[in-house]
């Protein structure tokens, strides 16, 4: 099945793209990195300018009222860019969630508040709780305000990951629903890096040099390429067509967003692998760019829900179908 954005879709990603290619996203990355957040924060009220921390939130609360496909195609290019802080949960997680316990919050993420959430045994830390407004633990059926512990590190430097205990209860809710937004929050995310990743490398092998030729004539290095875009391509219906399962209220909707979050990873850590083979040694330093996108898609692989969680998932509808 084939899947074509439309006009409204593809002018709202270039809206989005345009604003971070002017933003010198490498420096805001490593500002965040350091502990320095605003530049980031500054970022991220541009962002909630064009209503993209808004778009799963009602109307009613000031939000845009979009639907799962907007957030694909919004997530999609906050991946390209490698945006530091807690995008998923901001956008996707926290709203599910307090749309049933604490609608009242709503407004002030769709104003520009961040907020993160932690949801074990899934998500058992919550990311970037030092730099945002609210923190939220989903536990046992019941969301909590989150109290911030000890902070743990990450392979990518950018996500700070701090262990959280329960403060005052909001009230109970099902997490399924919050768990498969995230999962194909971050999904969406993966494709955006797996495309930048295959950018830059293709970019870089048309420059690079190796016994007098430039090492994109050579065909292996072309059959690397062209795998990474094969599986990049592949994977993307099955994010679209995850996120019409979302909108329309499928029964298949969460084996739908497994089977997505399963391809976006795979077809984002391989284009991670051959960015890294082609730049060679340069592309294993952290000075390099490069380093900023290979690391965050080590760390998406396993955020709201592992590779083989989500499988497992797959399968068992599956069998049951």
């Amino acid at each position: 099945m084939r899947f074509a954005l439309d006009s409204s879709h593809q002018d709202f990603a270039a809206s989005i793209d345009a604003l971070l290619t002017k933003s010198d996203m490498p420096s805001v990355i490593r500002s965040w990195n350091d502990g320095d957040t605003e530049p980031g924060k500054k970022l991220w009220q541009r962002l909630a300018e064009t209503g993209v921390n808004g778009l799963v939130i009602s109307e009613e609360h000031d939000g845009l009222g979009a639907d799962a496909v907007d957030l694909v195609v919004a997530l999609e290019q906050l991946g390209r860019h490698a945006v530091p802080g807690p995008v998923v949960e901001t956008i996707a997680v926290a709203p599910t969630l307090l749309a049933s316990v604490a609608p009242e919050r709503l407004s002030a993420l769709a104003e520009g508040s961040l907020a993160t959430v932690a949801a074990p045994p899934h998500t058992p830390f919550a990311l970037d709780a030092n730099a945002v407004d609210l923190v939220l633990l989903a536990q046992d059926g019941t969301v909590s305000l989150g109290v911030p512990g000890e902070a743990k590190a990450s392979v990518d430097l950018s996500r700070k990951l701090y262990e959280v205990s329960a403060g005052e209860s909001l009230g109970s809710a099902d997490f399924s629903a919050a768990f498969d937004m995230g999962a194909l929050a971050t999904a969406a995310q993966l494709q955006g890096l797996g495309q930048t990743l295959l950018e830059v490398t293709t970019e870089y092998a048309k420059q690079r040099k190796q016994f007098g030729k430039v090492i994109g004539q050579f065909q292996a290095m072309k059959h690397h390429l062209a795998e990474v875009a094969v599986s990049l391509e592949m994977a993307r219906p099955l994010l679209h067509g995850a996120a019409l399962s979302v909108r329309d209220q499928s029964a298949d909707a969460s084996r739908d967003i497994s089977a997505a979050k399963v391809a976006c990873g795979d077809a984002a850590y391989k284009a991670a692998r051959v960015g890294l083979q082609v730049h060679g040694a340069i592309g294993y330093t952290m000075e390099h760019d490069l380093s900023l996108w290979l690391t965050k898609v080590r760390a998406l692989l396993t955020a709201w829900g592992t590779p083989s969680e989500h499988r497992a998932r797959v399968v068992e509808a599956l069998v049951a179908s």
